[in-house]
């Protein structure tokens, strides 16, 4: 409806000004008229002269002169008419005067101009805002649970219009449909999507005796602009995180000209806070990468270099289009399989090496409340309740899930877990002062 508004205004103001140059056309042509009119009226008046000072000419016979009662009136007709001309023309010189008035006029009394679009009226405090916040989240059927706690803090803490892009294999497709019909999440927005591991295939070495470790949806992040091909932004988040503030703060992270994304570094004030011991270093590129390596060494990249954490990021999908991420991604990815590149003493998930790589110093930062993680690096509490109550996001990413045997702060994660209609997924873990009272 509003965008009909401008096509409106411009037909209104081409319609006045025709009609300033039809009051100006005829204002003109009056004013020929009134002269025509005053020109036949001293040519009859001087007429009239003559023909009362000249003697009767003869031609055969003598012609009367008109009476002088027929002149007076014939005069009086003419000033009349000369008279009702005037009046005419001046009404539409008014006329054409107020037209060019209100087609100049910007107050609201006038024509508003052809951008104009009426104030919306006030949205009701139920509705939530038209922006759409797209937000990719993977979901595997063994962490289901994680997934749909993560997306229930992120839509009850929001009064944006987000929209969850759910990426799944194809067995766990009918599992979170069901799910996604508890009574809670029923108004909640979502495209599920199926992830196709044969992208994988020449770019990740897969040990056949740990086959069932292999978790291809660890690599949907590098494949974003194919799975939300229509937006310019998307919020990237893994399923063991808890949102507890209104996501659209993080979306709106400002990114700097020319980088395509934007990560929390492990050098902030808050992750430095946790060490994972037997994890090398975790902090540094030399943590994730083979310095040994001479493809690594001759990227001319410092090994001190401060990590990134890749579990929740900001992704402009037009910058990372325009510099071929994903292809840039994948080239690494084949590169380790044949040259084994990442570091032996790996500091976290296998995504996260090619990453580092290609956004190297290409990156911008989102604020480390986005991101309070290693929650999950071990059992015990590294935070005070203040602190994390504080904290915008929370991210148990290590060996000790929310949803496992043991957990720091399960009961902040579980406020938002949501129970499985079907009874597969089932909580396993036991808090910490259980565990240590038997």
């Amino acid at each position: 409806m509003f965008l009909a508004a401008p096509a409106v205004s411009v037909a209104l103001a081409v319609s006045v000004a025709l009609a300033v140059s039809v009051a100006l056309a005829v204002s003109v042509a009056l004013a020929v008229a009134v002269a025509l009119a005053v020109a036949v009226a001293l040519a009859v008046a001087v007429a009239l002269a003559v023909s009362v000072a000249a003697p009767p000419r003869r031609w055969g016979m003598q012609s009367a002169p008109l009476r002088s009662g027929t002149w007076l009136n014939i005069s009086i007709l003419i000033v009349a008419v000369v008279i009702f001309l005037l009046v005419i023309h001046h009404n539409f010189l008014s006329l054409s005067d107020f037209l060019r008035r209100e087609l100049s006029d910007p107050s609201p009394l006038g024509l508003q101009p052809i951008d104009f679009i009426p104030e919306a009226p006030q949205r009701l405090t139920e509705e939530r805002d038209d922006q759409e916040i797209s937000v990719v989240i993977a979901a595997s059927d063994e962490r289901l649970g994680g997934a749909i706690a993560a997306m229930n803090s992120i839509y009850q803490n929001t009064r944006s219009n987000v929209v969850f892009h759910i990426v799944t294999l194809n067995d766990t497709v009918d599992h979170l449909r069901m799910w996604l019909r508890s009574p809670v999440l029923k108004n909640m927005r979502y495209r599920i999507l199926d992830f196709d591991p044969h992208v994988l295939e020449g770019k990740v070495q897969v040990d056949p005796q740990k086959a069932d470790t292999f978790k291809p949806l660890t690599f949907a992040r590098f494949y974003l602009p194919s799975l939300v091909p229509h937006a310019e932004k998307v919020i990237y988040v893994d399923d063991d995180v808890i949102v507890q503030d209104d996501i659209v703060e993080l979306y709106n992270t400002p990114l700097k000209p020319g980088h395509a994304a934007a990560f929390s570094d492990d050098c902030d004030s808050t992750s430095s806070k946790v060490a994972v011991r037997g994890a090398g270093n975790q902090y540094n590129y030399i943590g994730f990468l083979d310095y040994k390596k001479e493809t690594i060494r001759k990227l001319a990249m410092k090994a001190n270099t401060c990590s990134f954490n890749p579990g929740v990021f900001v992704a402009n999908l037009t910058e990372w289009k325009l510099q071929n991420i994903t292809k840039q991604l994948e080239k690494w990815m084949a590169l380790n399989v044949a040259e084994e590149l990442y570091s032996k003493t790996l500091a976290g998930s296998i995504t996260t090496p090619p990453l580092l790589i290609v956004f190297y110093k290409q990156h911008s930062s989102i604020d480390p409340m986005w991101n309070v993680r290693h929650l999950g690096s071990s059992a015990g509490k590294r935070y005070s309740p203040q602190f994390v109550e504080a904290a915008k996001l929370l991210h148990w990413n290590g060996h000790f899930k929310p949803w496992g045997r043991t957990a720091s702060y399960a009961e902040v994660w579980e406020k938002w877990y949501v129970p499985d209609p079907t009874g597969k997924f089932n909580l396993i873990r036991r808090h910490l002062e259980a565990y240590e009272a038997k």
